[in-house]
């Protein structure tokens, strides 16, 4: 309470100052009143610049994800923002053992999958064991892999089982990777994965 009571007298110490300043120099009381509208009006701006940064510098982020066609994440507080592509699809630029991949996200798959040149490329060793997997293009036997290293923007993860699908061109990020965050959703036409 004693806190309040001193940022209260300071408050009206200032005003005073300002006040004083302004009829020491003789200005009208409407002028005086439209400079101090102005001068808030500055305040509030800067005010908000300053508290909604990370908002607007990932709009920034997003404006030239959609200007340049990337699917890069936007790095929004400790999450990611995924905007959704034209094909109404979340697709995301990611890394497996540093080789890159473009995964699209899809929380109806299982299980992480990868096609044989992105498994290739990162050196996922295929062992003998695999599932039977039923996806859009028929069931495919898929050989399991473990990832070492599995980033998607700032999120990292390892050991990520993966498995390998020899019969299609699209690596799909699945349920075993989403289900390792904190949460994430859809809000409006993102997507959000917090880590």
């Amino acid at each position: 309470m004693a806190d309040d009571s001193a940022n209260v007298l300071y408050l009206l110490l200032l005003l005073v100052l300002v006040g004083s300043s302004l009829v020491g120099r003789r200005i009208a009381a409407g002028k005086a009143m439209k400079m101090g509208l102005a001068w808030v009006a500055v305040f509030g701006v800067a005010f908000a610049l300053f508290a909604f940064r990370g908002e607007f510098s990932a709009l920034g982020s997003r404006l030239k994800s959609e200007a340049l066609g990337s699917a890069e994440p936007t790095i929004s507080g400790e999450g990611l923002r995924l905007a959704k592509r034209d094909d109404g699809h979340f697709w995301v630029d990611a890394r497996i053992n540093g080789a890159p991949v473009r995964f699209l996200v899809d929380s109806g798959a299982t299980t992480t999958t990868v096609t044989r040149e992105v498994a290739d490329a990162a050196k996922l060793d295929p062992g003998m064991r695999g599932d039977f997997v039923d996806t859009a293009n028929g069931t495919v036997f898929m050989p399991r892999a473990t990832a070492g290293l599995l980033e998607v923007g700032t999120i990292r993860r390892t050991d990520m089982a993966v498995g390998i699908n020899p019969n299609d061109d699209t690596s799909v990020l699945g349920m075993n990777f989403l289900s390792s965050l904190s949460s994430w959703g859809v809000q409006g036409n993102d997507l959000v994965l917090k880590p």
